[in-house]
């Protein structure tokens, strides 16, 4: 587990893209800090950048490093949710600015699985989480469903899990300033 972890470092500090196994979907990663990496990811996916991304943290210290104002009840959604659940926030720091929205948010999930928080904890910064498709085309729920572009596209395969069927995407919920809560996917 460490070359992987220190591979996956080497990738994530020259600006290079990961394909990696998350708590949800197979996803692209890069430096959620770096805005040529966060660029590259957007041009392998064919994604115009005004649809925003998702970023992953390791723990809940992380998120409140980037999300200066973390809403009480996002703490109680993310206590209660069955499944990885993915928050858009309002007011981001210390990211890309492409990665923010043009609204001034940002979608994040703080990582559930071991592989995710172990690299999120020694890389210190936090990652972009992108499914690992063109825009457009059907998120795969394998490895092997993953196409030959994005395969070729990144930088550096995880080794980890490409024999496992993995679980649907995150939930995305919006907690507006005004206290509101918008289920954006159940």
């Amino acid at each position: 587990m460490k070359e992987i972890l220190d591979r996956c470092l080497e990738t994530l500090e020259s600006g290079g893209l990961l394909l990696y196994p998350t708590d949800t979907v197979w996803g692209i990663g890069c430096d959620a800090t770096n805005p040529e990496a966060v660029a590259r990811v957007y041009a392998l996916k064919q994604r115009p950048d005004s649809k925003a991304l998702i970023c992953l943290v390791g723990s809940e210290r992380m998120l409140e490093r980037h999300i200066p104002e973390v809403p009480e009840v996002a703490w109680d959604i993310m206590e209660l949710s069955e499944k990885p659940v993915t928050i858009v926030y309002d007011n981001p720091r210390g990211v890309a600015p492409n990665l923010v929205a043009s609204d001034n948010t940002l979608a994040v999930r703080v990582a559930s699985d071991r592989f995710c928080r172990d690299l999120l904890r020694r890389f210190r910064k936090p990652l972009v989480s992108t499914s690992a498709n063109l825009a457009g085309e059907p998120t795969p729920g394998s490895f092997r469903e993953i196409g030959p572009a994005i395969l070729k596209g990144v930088d550096y395969v995880v080794p980890l899990h490409q024999e496992n069927q993995l679980r649907s995407p995150s939930s995305i919920i919006r907690l507006k300033a005004d206290g509101q809560v918008q289920v954006i996917r159940a």
